[in-house]
């Protein structure tokens, strides 16, 4: 053996070197356990004065809860958002999140305080028990708990107790309040889109410039909309933006199914810009990969095989715009999208 094998040798058999064959070792007599932190007594514990004041600041972040839910239901109704003026919708988006903000800091910011200054501080460790307890474990677990509650006082203080359960109440209810507003079933609304007009151009967004089959090249991107739409007062133009936004892509027609050459026109495609998932805008394209992404929720669909759903919660493909081409060399769309456009978590009526 010679002189380096030996010192390897020597090395791998010693415990206490850091390195051996590449892997630290450190000896377990070295690290000393270092216990459960000693008990730091805190001025609730040493006076009924400060106890007592302690349980009225948790009420009073309670209270704040409850009165922050209340005002967020309060705002949702005196600032409405007419769908006019940017205004409207700055004070109802202030005043709205401003009372739902304290009813959460208030539920939040009570409980930390309640376990910092009132409930045991005392650290346990315990060991894991996969299977299940003897009757006595069990029934030295349910002393644990009553004592638990005997310890925090959450039976014996009324006021904490009867604060949290009104902040608890109120707190769902500006939430519910706005979901209960989300407006009407939209039935077979999203059946029909502005391009059911039939031989409408297809439009920049957001100026309304007509686009010519020349100017979209091969992995460029154009966010549509139909020509005339911005002739439209509120609140219908952003209805119907919302329903009839189109995707406009020209890629090399062999890439493409015989489908999407059809409905195309030489290897420009139109779909649909509301993602099938939740509505949001489907608005980036990967050129190499041919995939649409959706931002939300990150829905990715194969504009190579028909926008097909290929990753995400999206459950079906992008609805494709058929298009042609008029005798001035503009795009056109002869008719509406062959399915509903947008999310589908409602019933469809196709």
């Amino acid at each position: 053996m010679t002189e380096n094998s030996k010192d390897l040798a020597k090395i791998e058999s010693t415990e206490e070197h850091e390195y051996a064959s590449g892997l630290a070792v450190v000896s377990p007599d070295k690290i000393a356990d270092p216990g459960i932190e000693p008990h730091r007594i805190r001025m609730t514990e040493k006076s009924v004065k400060h106890e007592k004041a302690a349980a009225r600041q948790v009420s009073a972040l309670f209270s704040l809860s409850i009165l922050g839910s209340a005002f967020a239901v309060w705002a949702y109704f005196a600032f409405p958002f007419d769908g006019e003026t940017a205004g409207s919708l700055r004070y109802n988006t202030i005043f709205l999140g401003l009372g739902i903000t304290l009813g959460l800091f208030g539920i939040g910011i009570g409980a930390v305080h309640w376990a910092k200054t009132l409930m045991p501080d005392a650290e346990v460790s315990e060991e894991r028990h996969l299977a299940r307890g003897s009757e006595e474990v069990r029934a030295a677990a349910v002393e644990i708990i009553r004592l638990a509650d005997q310890e925090s006082g959450f039976s014996r203080r009324k006021l904490i107790r009867r604060t949290l359960y009104g902040a608890l109440a109120l707190f769902p209810i500006p939430a519910i309040v706005m979901f209960s507003d989300l407006g009407p079933d939209p039935k077979d609304s999203l059946n029909h889109t502005m391009w059911a007009k039939g031989g409408l151009r297809l439009a920049r967004d957001p100026d309304g410039t007509a686009i010519k089959a020349a100017d979209v090249q091969i992995g460029s991107v154009f966010h549509v909309i139909p020509e005339g739409l911005v002739d439209l007062e509120a609140p219908d133009l952003l209805n119907e933006k919302a329903k009839a936004a189109v995707l406009l892509v020209r890629v090399e027609p062999s890439v493409i199914t015989e489908k999407q050459r059809e409905w195309g026109y030489e290897g420009i495609v139109a779909y649909s810009k509301i993602c099938t998932h939740v509505g949001c805008p489907v608005a980036l394209y990967e050129q190499h990969t041919h995939h649409l992404l959706c931002p939300c929720h990150q829905s990715t669909f194969d504009l190579a095989n028909d926008c097909a759903v290929i990753f995400g919660p999206a459950s079906r493909a992008l609805p494709q715009l058929k298009i042609e081409v008029d005798a001035e060399g503009y795009l056109v769309a002869p008719g509406d999208f062959a399915e509903p456009v947008g999310p589908g978590f409602w019933e469809r009526k196709v």
